[in-house]
């Protein structure tokens, strides 16, 4: 089992210091909120959102509570391949169908499950999901969402705008820079969405990630020092709701030193309350202060806060006592998926959406199996096991949420806006700023860096090509190359198996990882025989920044924590010298590279 006291030990005193040095946040926030401020957009007229309510049924009322998935890339007239999926899930054959039965409050969109092909046919799907709604019952417009984080989770790619992630943006040297560039982020992101109909973002990531074996949070996390994540955090915050889409942090209360995926198990916070306070509360604080319109609940056991054994989504200590109480947080709660494996596995699907709602959480994230949870939420009304008051008070939040991001003054969006808002030549202009910014030289023992074309002309690359479901233009290793060679390198892409043969015959090697695990082979051997065979060898670290630390020496490391053409671009520039490196750790490497660090030239 790993030293989990150490670990955090030194990596608190790691981020205790770069903060120090820093200057991350010039005040520490208080430590009780007073009240969620008021939050960016137009707030509802009084009793508006009471108005509607007191209209609605207690079916409808429960179906606003819901936030589905949906199958296909139309709302009423689905592909017949996504319409059988859809019956066998969801019993209905179209969303249109979904939304007159249950009265839904939400969507969600998820590329896998083919919302998504283009940005005007997403902009279409939401006109046509929020026409359903309109002829529904009470007519509610509809919140739609997605999980576009940028970086590692993108659900919307090219010709949208592809950002720099979290980690990305945590690297940014200056503190001030660095919030800046996380909030224009944010800007241009929610522009994007809200052009397409999303009024909803699940993100910004407020984890902070002080454990580098965490298998989901990692480059999804802003990094390690938590006063500098609760800046990047109530920057993002400001962004997104600036451009009109309700934010929503992730995951309370923390998720950044777990060791376990809740999608696939249940996680365990071993922190201490003393230590949550110190490393896990400051980002959701700091959001809250910035007026954040929704708190995502995490899938994880937290015994320091409740020692029950439930999930923080069940928790009505975490969940009222902390969220709410503590933190003064007054916003919409809404669960991580309920189809995840971290919320199922100590209660049935029929009770997880009843306790969650005890717990104090309001809306309810993609259940697995929607008419159960729906049947029985409204059973423990009848029942007396949730009151119908304990219900309004979760849809009067989101009728607010609603009020709040324009939905009821017209939930359509205009088609022509997605032509002059998605993708457009300042949003790209922009992410190769603030990627610019981004790129970290961890090593550079031979000073071979940076490359001059005169003198290395011939570059190889080879290594990992990760897949990548956002439309990058080919996969990492071609569009480095490409990238060099638009700066006068003579490039050649290769797989690892022809890379070492094809060494003697260029210059520099060139060698992308992606989530090297500790004692892997690959791409160890493919370092160590290329380093053998007398190449000179540079690694790009495309996902995680600890990769370096798990392969022998090189002359040269770098990290650029995402693989987007932004990304590679900016490190290519790095690479030939036409951009410094300004980088630097947003989490410590154990046994190699302290957090703050980075090199330049």
């Amino acid at each position: 089992m790993p030293n989990h006291a150490s670990r955090r030990s030194l990596l608190s005193a790691a981020a205790v210091a770069a903060v120090a040095a820093t200057g991350a946040l010039s005040a520490a926030l208080p430590r009780r909120a007073q009240g969620t401020p008021r939050r960016p957009g137009p707030e509802p007229a009084p009793g508006e959102a009471r108005r509607l309510m007191a209209r609605m049924s207690l079916e409808e009322k429960v179906g606003q509570l819901f936030v589905s998935r949906i199958y296909g890339h139309s709302a009423a007239a689905p592909d017949p391949a996504d319409a059988d999926t859809f019956e066998a899930e969801l019993g209905e054959r179209s969303a249109a169908e979904l939304i007159a039965r249950y009265h839904l409050g939400g969507i969600i969109y998820f590329s896998w499950a083919n919302n998504i092909r283009s940005p005007h046919q997403v902009a279409e799907l939401s006109n046509e999901l929020q026409r359903a709604a309109r002829a529904d019952g009470a007519g509610v417009p509809l919140l739609l969402s997605t999980d576009q984080e940028h970086g590692a989770v993108t659900r919307i790619g090219k010709p949208a705008t592809l950002l720099p992630g979290a980690m990305a943006l945590g690297a940014t040297a200056d503190p001030a820079a660095g919030a800046d560039a996380a909030r224009r982020a944010a800007a241009v992101a929610g522009a994007e969405l809200a052009a397409m109909g999303i009024r909803q973002d699940y993100a910004p990531v407020a984890d902070v990630n002080v454990n580098p074996a965490n298998p989901v949070i990692g480059v999804r996390s802003f990094g390690a020092a938590p006063q500098a994540v609760a800046a990047l955090v109530a920057a993002q915050v400001r962004g997104y709701q600036g451009a009109g889409v309700a934010a929503t942090v992730k995951h309370f209360p923390g998720h950044g030193d777990t060791d376990t995926d809740s999608h696939v198990g249940l996680p365990v916070m071993r922190h201490t309350r003393a230590e949550w306070e110190e490393l896990d509360e400051p980002p959701f604080r700091a959001a809250v202060a910035a007026g954040v319109d929704a708190v995502m609940t995490a899938h994880i056991v937290f015994a320091a806060l409740d020692p029950s054994g439930d999930p923080a989504t069940l928790s009505h200590p975490i969940v009222t006592g902390i969220l709410r109480e503590r933190l003064g947080f007054e916003g919409v709660v809404v669960t991580d998926s309920l189809g995840m494996a971290g919320v199922r596995q100590k209660y049935g699907d029929d009770r997880v959406p009843v306790l969650a709602l005890k717990a104090g959480c309001d809306q309810l994230l993609n259940p697995p199996d929607l008419g159960l949870a729906y049947r029985s939420v409204l059973a423990a009304v009848r029942s007396g096991e949730l009151t119908e008051a304990r219900i309004e008070e979760s849809v009067l939040r989101i009728l607010e949420l609603k009020a709040r991001r324009g939905l009821f003054q017209d939930p359509l969006v205009v088609p022509a806006r997605v032509a002059a808002t998605v993708g457009v030549p300042a949003h790209l202009a922009e992410t190769d700023g603030i990627a610019a910014g981004t790129t970290t030289l961890l090593a550079n023992t031979q000073g071979l860096l940076p490359l001059d074309p005169v003198r290395y002309p011939k570059l190889l690359v080879t290594g990992a090509d990760p897949a990548s479901p956002t439309g990058t233009d080919g996969p990492p290793t071609t569009v480095l190359a490409r990238e060099l060679a638009a700066l006068g390198f003579t490039t050649t892409a290769l797989p690892g198996e022809r890379a070492v043969p094809a060494a003697p015959d260029h210059d520099v090697v060139l060698v992308c990882t992606y989530n090297v695990p500790e004692g892997a082979s690959v791409p160890y051997d493919l370092v160590r025989d290329l380093v053998a065979a007398g190449a000179r060898v540079v690694t790009l670290a495309l996902r995680n920044p600890y990769d370096p630390a798990r392969l022998p020496p090189v002359a040269a490391a770098l990290a650029t924590y995402s693989w987007t053409d932004g990304e590679l671009r900016a490190a290519a520039r790095v690479i030939a010298g036409a951009h410094r490196p300004t980088g630097r750790l947003p989490v410590a490497v154990p046994g190699r590279w302290p957090l703050g660090h980075g090199l330049t030239y």
